[in-house]
């Protein structure tokens, strides 16, 4: 059974969606600049590292409760 989770969804061509496939992570990003990225992680921690560099604090394009409410849907999932 693969269960989804959304991360965030500005409109149809901005959003983020994780799958939990058995053990594995499969995280998906669509944006309107790069198209769809597919990354792939074999635990949280790892995602986790992941969305800190992609995220990061002081380069993020957004307020602090964006950029917390896309840190917790990820540790959430």
């Amino acid at each position: 059974m693969m269960k989804k989770h959304q991360i965030y969804k500005r409109d149809n061509w901005n959003m983020m969606t994780v799958e939990v496939q058995g053990r594995q992570l499969v995280l998906r990003e669509i944006s309107d600049q790069w198209g769809e990225e597919t990354h792939h992680f074999i635990s949280r921690p790892e995602m986790m590292e992941w969305a800190k560099n992609r995220f990061a604090k002081e380069k993020f394009d957004g307020t602090d409760e964006e950029w917390q409410s896309i840190m917790d849907a990820l540790k959430s999932v």
